[in-house]
């Protein structure tokens, strides 16, 4: 593990709130099991709780446990395992170990196994996947620089990841693993 990055992971272990370059822009990150963390970005975003939260992991083997791959056609978890790792977000049925606060009002989670080489090893040092939300406030624009974090966002925080985004020019797509269907593009 990188030695920037144990500030971070040991802020994650303690329920805090970090921000950290992903394949387009800057993400929010907490752990995603921890309701009071979750609850605390959601208010720093200013983001209600029933969208949902997207979990990005540093390999499929992370998601263990999460994702319902048996509720889906077999051909549709072939094709979502392919896509991994790298920029491809997928609603996966959710098992019970999802808590609410990350499916909000879905019955699905967002999942992503990402290739960018700060999130993985973010997510190999912690142990498990993160939150990964957009690091500005709802409605407001991301920031695909670091330089463009916003002052009042970054006094809420407990660490910051030094890094790059990745080159994507955009968000990571979103689609509904079942129907293939693109939620967002």
């Amino acid at each position: 593990m990188s030695t920037d990055l144990a500030p971070a992971i040991a802020a994650l272990r303690s329920g805090g709130i970090i921000a950290y370059p992903t394949e387009a822009v800057w993400g929010l990150g907490c752990d995603p099991f921890d309701e009071s963390a979750v609850l605390r970005l959601l208010s720093i975003k200013q983001r209600p709780v029933d969208k949902g939260l997207i979990l990005i992991a540093a390999g499929s083997d992370q998601l263990d446990g999460l994702l319902d791959w048996s509720d889906l056609p077999d051909a549709c978890r072939k094709a979502v395992l392919a896509s991994w790792p790298g920029p491809h977000t997928w609603i996966v049925p959710a098992t019970a170990g999802v808590p609410r606060w990350i499916t909000g009002s879905h019955a699905g989670v967002a999942v992503r196994v990402s290739a960018h080489p700060t999130v993985v090893e973010l997510c190999r040092g912690f142990g498990r996947p993160l939150v990964s939300t957009s690091a500005n406030l709802s409605g407001q624009p991301p920031a695909r620089r670091s330089e463009q974090l916003d002052p009042a966002l970054l006094t809420q925080l407990d660490a910051v990841v030094a890094g790059e985004t990745g080159n994507l020019q955009s968000p990571t797509t979103i689609r509904d693993a079942r129907t293939g269907d693109v939620l967002r593009g």
